[in-house]
């Protein structure tokens, strides 16, 4: 068993932590507790933290999606969102304004990996996997794939 930590360092590894990116609460009470430190310790110093606004979960998920956007589609963001701790309603909010742009992102993400339209039913299905794989929804995956053999 690993000796209990100085409550002290509890402080220093957080903010240090937090330094490096956004976390959620979630993660950070998750990393914290791996490293030995008392459950009820973490709470109460991210209760600090969220209160200082040194902690948040809509800014750790604006930060997420930012960085994750370009490859992935709302399914999957909002499934890793979720695995990270974030409440559903700062994920349906956040997620749904970036809708507008789904389309584009898997045009995108399509076009780096395959630049050509599906020309046989297996092409086309391998090529609707990939997109699905990357978490967009089955009707943008239809209307961007049949958008794309039109031109």
């Amino acid at each position: 068993m690993k000796p209990t930590p100085d409550p002290t360092s509890l402080r220093e590894r957080a903010l240090r932590l937090l330094a490096r990116r956004e976390h959620s609460r979630f993660e950070l009470t998750h990393k914290l507790e791996r490293a030995g430190f008392a459950h009820e310790d973490i709470s109460l110093l991210l209760d600090d933290f969220e209160a200082r606004n040194w902690l948040s979960d809509q800014r750790f998920a604006e930060s997420y999606v930012a960085d994750h956007r370009a490859r992935a589609g709302s399914i999957k963001l909002a499934y890793d969102l979720r695995q990270r701790g974030v409440a559903d309603s700062i994920i349906a909010a956040l997620l749904s304004d970036n809708r507008d742009s789904e389309l584009d992102r898997a045009r995108e993400v399509w076009r780096k990996k395959f630049a050509t339209p599906p020309i046989d039913a297996t092409e086309r299905a391998k090529q609707m996997r990939f997109l699905q794989s990357r978490g967009f929804t089955p009707e943008m995956i239809r209307h961007m794939i049949t958008d794309e053999n039109d031109h």
